[in-house]
Parts: structure tokens; C-alpha cells; sequence
């Protein structure tokens, strides 16, 4: 079935227009050149479903956390073009970016936890920021804790916290917003494996709910477990989608 859509005036393939919109990330032959001359991505080209989950792999400083900064606008691309929920990257104004990111939930290696504040604060503040009302707080904070079984910590401060529960953490303080896409930069990178198996199944079960992940990783032996989408990243370019 063919039908006439809006876009130019054409006739419009309605499959065509489907897959446009079950897309949550296209890469668009990007490259990322820093300072004139150093090379961090080239060429890149992908595309990323809704609910999939898909890991980018590749060895330290092959370019994966720069290939993460670009999706959530912390870094622009030097070259190429990137769409992110249906939006074209470029297009974002300054003062929009903030709004975009509620969107995407980010969780780092090193957790980027704030010290001085409890587990509760931390997760808390997340929705703070974007002026949600208290009660409306109160309820995701509960949700979300107790998913991911922290509620009986909410008290405790990062410090007395295993590198396993801060890791729970940053998840919790990603996942309160109910992103569309959560990114995960080496999330077992300091992890011992326990911990690391655990954080993965996390990440799995969030995918199963509905929500699309793309975790960077180091670890082809984890990837080869987990039986996912593999985009690998060596010398700047993506060798491997399978």
C-alpha cells in the first residue's frame, strides 16, 4: 500500500514510513576530528531501533564515549549527521538541549555520583532539576528503588555504598526520568564480575520493558555472552555490525 504524505510533496512507501519512525538513533556517516588533525570517529553509519539493545564495542580511546557524548549533544560531530528520537541533532538550539536530554538516560563508568548527598538525594535530584512536583517524586523515587532493590539503603551516602550499588544507583537516577534510550558507557568497567553480571541482567530487563540501550564496552567476551547486536570500533571506523 502506497499513500501520499507530506514530506516534499511525494508519494511516500508507508513501511519506509514506519521504519522512520521506529528509529530511536541514525548515524549518518559522522566523523569527530579534534584539534585539526586527530581523528576520533570517521565515517560512522548506523542505525539503532526502538527497543533494541546493541553494544558498542572497541578497545580504550577507540572512540566509544565520544560516539555516546554525540547522541545526548555534549559533543557535535565534524561531519555527517545524527537523529535522535526523529530530531536532527543540528537542529537542537542551545536552550532546547536540556529538555532533549530527559529523554536519554546516561550512565557513566565512574557513576558521577554527588558525595555529599544520600542515595535517596541523588536519585532525587535527577527529577529535581526539571521542577517535577514533590508528590510526583516521592512516587517514581519509591518505583524505582525498590526495582531495583535499594529502598532499604535510600539513607546510605556513596560512600557506603560497594562499587556494585553505586553503579544501582546511577541507574536509578537515569532510569527515574523513564528515558526512551538509556546509554551506558563501561557500566562494568570498575566492576569486579558478580557485580558486572549483575548491572548487565539490570540492563537487560530495562531493555525488556521497553526502553532501547546502547552500552559501550570493552569486553568481547561479554558481548559474545549477552548474544546482542555488536558494533565494533577500530582505528576511528566501525569494522563489525552482526
Amino acid at each position: 500500500m502506497r499513500y501520499s504524505g507530506n514530506i516534499g510533496n511525494r508519494v511516500v512507501d508507508k513501511k519506509r514510513i514506519l521504519v522512520i519512525l521506529n528509529l530511536m538513533i541514525l548515524f549518518d556517516k559522522v566523523s569527530k576530528i579534534y584539534q585539526k588533525d586527530w581523528v576520533a570517529l570517521q565515517d560512522i553509519t548506523f542505525e539503532i531501533d526502538k527497543g533494541e539493545f546493541a553494544f558498542i564495542c572497541g578497545s580504550t580511546g577507540a572512540g566509544k564515549t565520544t560516539l555516546l557524548k554525540m547522541i545526548y549533544k555534549d559533543e557535535e560531530p565534524t561531519r555527517g549527521a545524527i537523529r535522535v528520537l526523529n530530531q536532527n541533532l543540528k537542529d537542537i538550539r542551545k536552550r532546547e538541549i536540556p529538555k532533549f536530554r530527559r529523554k536519554i538516560g546516561v550512565v557513566f563508568q565512574d557513576f558521577k555520583l554527588l558525595q555529599d548527598r544520600t542515595l535517596e538525594e541523588n536519585v532525587a535530584f535527577s527529577l529535581e532539576v526539571t521542577d517535577t512536583p514533590p508528590r510526583e517524586i516521592r512516587k517514581k523515587l519509591m518505583e524505582t528503588l525498590t526495582y531495583l532493590r535499594l529502598s532499604h539503603k535510600k539513607y546510605a551516602f556513596p560512600y557506603q555504598l560497594s562499587g556494585g550499588e553505586q553503579q544501582k544507583v546511577a541507574i536509578a537516577r537515569a532510569l527515574v526520568r523513564d528515558p526512551y534510550i538509556l546509554l551506558a558507557d563501561e557500566p562494568t568497567g570498575n566492576l569486579d564480575a558478580k557485580s558486572s553480571e549483575d548491572i548487565t541482567n539490570i540492563l537487560l530487563d530495562i531493555n525488556y520493558r521497553g526502553t532501547t540501550v546502547l552500552m559501550a564496552t570493552h569486553s568481547i567476551s561479554l558481548v559474545k555472552k549477552m548474544k546482542k547486536r555488536m558494533l565494533r570500533i577500530e582505528n576511528c571506523r566501525l569494522v563489525q555490525d552482526k
